[in-house]
C-alpha cells in the first residue's frame, strides 16, 4: 500500500501554522490591571505582598496573598490578591484585581447558599470567573447528592472543596479585602 503523499504534505504544511497559533495564544498580555502595572518598563516597581491565610484540601493547599504594587519612579499604586494552589511539586497562582473583589465576595456568598431551586433543569453549573481566569463554581448532576463546589485555576487545576473549606476560603477573601482597604486608607492619609 502506497502512502498518501497528499496527507503527508498537508501535515507538514499545517505543523508551522499550529506552532504559530500556539505562540500567538501564549503571548497574550496579562489580563489584570495589577499585572499590567507591574510590567511597566524604565521605572522602579516595588511589589509588596503578605499572606492572608491558607485552606488545606485533599488535593493541596490554597493560599490567599494580599498585593500592593507601587511605581516609585512615576507614582501610582495598584492593589489586588494572588490566589495560589500548591500540590506536590506543582504550583499555580492567579491574580485578582482590587476592583474585582466585591464581585468575587458576592459570587462566593451566592454559591455558598445555592440550591437546586436555581434552575428547573435537572443539572447545572454556576460560577463566576475573574479577568485572570480564576473561577469559583458550583455543580449539580441530576439533582443527586450535595451540590459540589470548586475553585478553578484557568485550565490548570480544578480543586473540589467541602462546604467548610469553601467557607474558609470565603472568609480569607473577605479578610483580604479588609486588609487591602486598611492599607489603601493608611496610604491615602496625609
Amino acid at each position: 500500500m502506497r502512502p498518501n503523499y497528499f496527507i503527508i504534505f498537508a501535515l507538514f504544511c499545517l505543523a508551522p501554522v499550529a506552532a504559530v497559533a500556539q505562540f500567538i495564544t501564549s503571548t497574550n498580555g496579562p489580563a489584570t490591571g495589577i499585572e499590567n502595572f507591574e510590567m511597566q518598563t524604565n521605572v522602579i516597581i516595588v511589589k509588596g505582598y503578605g499572606e492572608i491565610g491558607t485552606v488545606t484540601t485533599g488535593d493541596g493547599i490554597i493560599s490567599v496573598i494580599g498585593k500592593e504594587s507601587v511605581n516609585i519612579t512615576a507614582g501610582g499604586k495598584q492593589y489586588g490578591i494572588a490566589i495560589a494552589f500548591s500540590a506536590n511539586q506543582a504550583h499555580t497562582a492567579l491574580i485578582v484585581d482590587y476592583d474585582e473583589l466585591d464581585s468575587l465576595i458576592n459570587g462566593l456568598d451566592f454559591l455558598s447558599k445555592i440550591s437546586y431551586s436555581v434552575t428547573t433543569m435537572p443539572s447545572f453549573d454556576a460560577g463566576l470567573t475573574t479577568r485572570s481566569g480564576f473561577r469559583i463554581e458550583a455543580h449539580s448532576e441530576r439533582r443527586r447528592g450535595a451540590i459540589e463546589l470548586f475553585l478553578k485555576f484557568g485550565n490548570i487545576a480544578k480543586v473540589p472543596l467541602t462546604p467548610d473549606q469553601f467557607a474558609q476560603f470565603q472568609n480569607l477573601i473577605g479578610q483580604a479585602k479588609t486588609s487591602l482597604d486598611a492599607t489603601k486608607s493608611k496610604n491615602s492619609s496625609p
